[in-house]
């Protein structure tokens, strides 16, 4: 007889973020630090080294612990897609830690329990998905703040050397290449086809 394993599942956005606390809850329930896995990227998707190698090894009769919901993911709908390929396709338990509630291997529920708990994970799921889109409108509405009181993003400018006009005029006459006038003011090739393009069109 198959006797399932644990596995856990952690993940952080950033490479600059620690994923300590996920790890520390994940050993107290006695997942084996080689069933843990571990991803440092946005949950916007699933497409994720780590979530997929533990996808494949997981069998039916194991447990997945998650902290919270959110480690699985922000978007509303794969969540829950990826709830349902878990659950029902791979008859894997879920229990995620930070919710009672959503623990799939009490298996002594009644309707209304599987009820509640299937409302549970869909409301959180929802706002795992509303809070990701409320964070990206409020830097979009701070970049258009920014940008209207005269704020530049990305990187400055080259300035163009002094002798730029000249070495121009020559390349413009034909009596040197854009290459050679590019290595003779010390700037990569496009970077002196934009300043020529620029300069044609003043």
């Amino acid at each position: 007889m198959y006797i399932g394993r644990s596995f856990g599942y952690a993940r952080v956005s950033t490479r600059d973020q620690k994923e300590d606390r996920q790890l520390v809850a994940l050993a107290e329930c006695g997942v084996p630090p080689k069933n843990i896995f571990k991803d440092k990227q946005s949950g916007k998707d699933f497409d994720r080294p780590a979530y997929i190698r533990m996808i494949k090894r997981i069998k039916p009769g194991d447990t997945l612990f998650i902290k919270s919901i959110d480690r699985l993911g922000r978007n509303y709908t794969e969540i829950l897609e990826q709830w349902r390929i878990i659950t029902k396709e791979r008859h894997v338990a879920i229990v995620v830690l930070d919710m009672p509630l959503l623990d799939t291997r009490q298996k002594d529920r009644d309707l209304t329990g599987l009820l509640i708990a299937d409302l549970v994970l869909q409301i959180l799921s929802y706002v795992a998905q509303t809070e990701r889109d409320f964070i990206r409108k409020r830097q979009a509405e701070g970049i258009a703040v920014a940008k209207a009181n005269g704020v530049r993003f990305g990187r400055p400018k080259k300035q163009r050397p002094k002798e730029f006009s000249k070495v121009y005029e020559q390349w413009r006459r034909g009596e040197m290449s854009a290459r050679a006038a590019s290595r003779q003011l010390g700037v990569a090739h496009r970077t002196f086809i934009a300043w020529a393009e620029d300069a044609k069109s003043r």
